[in-house]
């Protein structure tokens, strides 16, 4: 259950802000409708009675006409600024949410689906039109239809008016009591597509996989049981608006009927003129049409309103706070750990235990050790992704706490251990670090990893694309293309995440040749389970169940450590 405050109106004015001098004229244009829509009923009374007298009438149907035409004319300009209106609000939410949504802390998407998130930017984004076209303004034009309706019938005829308001109270009562449930039923509607769309989402990731496994009918079982949880959510929604629809129509059939043999006994007795019965007749229309997009405007209010909470729920989340403001200082180390102890949320127990070492300038440390051991998660603390539970990370003898965030990230070039490539080009993957690189400079960095012949497979050469998630290359050249993508930042330090896992033996000798070159006035922390790649490292750092167990060079740490021989041993280093 979700600790933000429930939402209202009020809650759509940050939306609304920047759209407020348009809605001014909105407004204007639909007060001037509104008047010149119930002086129809008085022109067309006084034509009525002018035919019943025989007067002249050629003035009064002039001007009836002009009111016509006029408000065709406001209205189409008031309806043309409102649908554009609520297209800029749904950019603008759509612009907030994501500007929100890609820098929340990395411990959120680790806790939330892709899916959902993914909902909330399309569909609940989208949702929040019909707060303003069929909403929040038509409840408001409706309001002045009503009053202004109200009042002429009540000056024509007031036993009339309590005819029909009578009518009318009983119907809208229902309609009311069940448009009140709308807004419960569709944040329910919402967070099922949500649901559905993470199960998606998931199927399409993992395509292949699902595929060779046969595990096809299984997938979509699941999706299609989703899409059933949604299926029944909207269906509740439906049952609830069409509850709404009869009763407003069974109370206007009855006040029309009600008002026109009350009206005619009215004629018949001299009381009041045909001409005012069928004016009281169109301000009773002018009275019920409002009061039907009223109730209507409601429930599309509600429906918004539920699509707003669910993305005030993600609003409403702290970002990944920036608030250091040290410099990098230029410690006797590059990286320093510290009695390093870090533990996830959700995990029973930490998975790094006071963990010490030093990084120094210019030299290259390896991390090894069993699956398991931690060593992907000091990477991440280094970027800062998490923060230590105790203990403290040092960056140039700076604890990274206390440095910006995006002064820390400059300095560090990072590769996951996925080695993930973004949909698009070659381009546009190797200027995410570097946006205004030459085409000569990243033209070097793939020479650098070996993957000058992926830009020359097609004429496109960098344009060329690398498909969804980089499909249209194979496993070793997305990871030799995130390198590539560091490289090209050139920062002081880099952490490579398993940098060779995916590479043959002949490409992995030319990564490692041109991590040698670039490494050479850098400082390099690599995780490693090829020992071969780390050999040569000028320290090597054995950790085992999240504890450092030995620190040395490749010889020294076959003499002093068990687990790191057992290792070599296993790899074939050692006989």
């Amino acid at each position: 259950m979700s600790d933000t405050p429930r939402v209202s109106l009020r809650s759509l004015l940050p939306y609304l802000r920047d759209h407020r001098g348009t809605l001014v004229v909105v407004g204007v244009l639909s007060l001037l409708g509104s008047v010149t829509t119930l002086a129809q009923p008085l022109l067309t009374r006084r034509v009525l009675d002018g035919l019943q007298a025989a007067h002249p009438i050629a003035r009064t149907v002039a001007l009836l006409i002009v009111v016509l035409a006029a408000v065709a004319l406001v209205n189409a300009v008031r309806d043309y600024l409102l649908q554009r209106t609520a297209e800029g609000l749904v950019l603008t939410s759509r612009r907030r949410l994501t500007r929100h949504l890609l820098r929340l802390p990395i411990a959120e998407y680790d806790q939330r689906r892709t899916g959902d998130l993914l909902s909330r930017v399309g569909a609940d984004t989208t949702l929040l039109r019909a707060v303003v076209t069929s909403g929040l303004f038509e409840t408001v034009t409706g309001a002045v239809m009503v009053v202004g309706a109200g009042v002429a019938m009540i000056l024509l005829d007031p036993i009339l008016f309590l005819t029909a308001g009578a009518g009318l109270a009983l119907g809208l009562s229902i309609a009311v009591l069940f448009s009140r449930r709308v807004r419960p039923a569709s944040e329910a509607a919402q967070a099922r597509i949500g649901e559905m769309t993470s199960a998606v989402e998931r199927a399409l990731s993992a395509a292949r996989t699902i595929r060779a496994s046969n595990a096809e009918d299984r997938e979509i079982a699941t999706v299609e049981g989703s899409a059933e949880e949604a299926y029944r959510a909207g269906v509740r929604i439906a049952r609830l608006q069409a509850l709404v629809g009869p009763a407003s129509t069974a109370a206007i059939q009855g006040a029309f009927l009600l008002l026109l043999g009350v009206g005619g006994a009215r004629v018949a007795s001299g009381t009041i003129t045909v001409g005012e019965l069928i004016a009281f007749v169109l301000y009773l229309f002018f009275l019920v049409m409002p009061l039907g997009q009223a109730l209507h405007a409601y429930t599309q209010l509600q429906t918004g309103l539920g699509a707003l909470q669910r993305m005030e729920e993600i609003l409403t989340v702290p970002l990944e706070a920036d608030a250091g403001t040290s410099a990098p200082a230029g410690g006797p180390a590059a990286v320093t750990f510290d009695g390093v102890t870090f533990g996830y949320a959700a995990a029973p127990a930490p998975v790094v235990s006071d963990v010490t070492f030093t990084v120094p300038y210019g030299t290259r440390t390896a991390l090894v050790g069993p699956s398991g051991a931690g060593k992907s998660t000091l990477l991440q603390l280094v970027e800062r992704f998490y923060d230590v539970t105790a203990g403290s990370v040092r960056v140039a003898g700076v604890d990274v706490r206390d440095l910006p965030r995006h002064a820390l990230r400059a300095q560090l070039g990072y590769v996951e251990q996925e080695a993930p490539v973004l949909a698009g080009t070659l381009r546009e993957n190797l200027r995410l670090t570097v946006p205004d690189a030459t085409d000569a400079q990243m033209l070097s960095v793939l020479d650098a990893v070996n993957l000058t012949d992926i830009a020359g497979r097609t004429p496109q050469g960098l344009d060329a694309q690398v498909g969804e998630g980089g499909v249209l290359l194979s496993g070793g050249e997305r990871q030799r293309l995130a390198i590539a993508r560091t490289l090209l930042a050139a920062p002081p330090i880099l952490l490579l995440d398993e940098p060779t896992s995916n590479l043959d033996a002949r490409n992995e000798v030319a990564l490692r040749e041109a991590i040698d070159t670039v490494a050479r006035d850098r400082t390099m922390i690599v995780v490693a389970h090829r020992l071969s790649t780390v050999v040569d490292a000028d320290q090597i750092v054995v950790l085992e169940a999240g504890r450092v167990v030995a620190v040395g060079r490749h010889e020294e740490l076959l003499e002093v450590s068990p687990l790191y021989r057992e290792l070599a041993t296993n790899q074939l280093l050692v006989a």
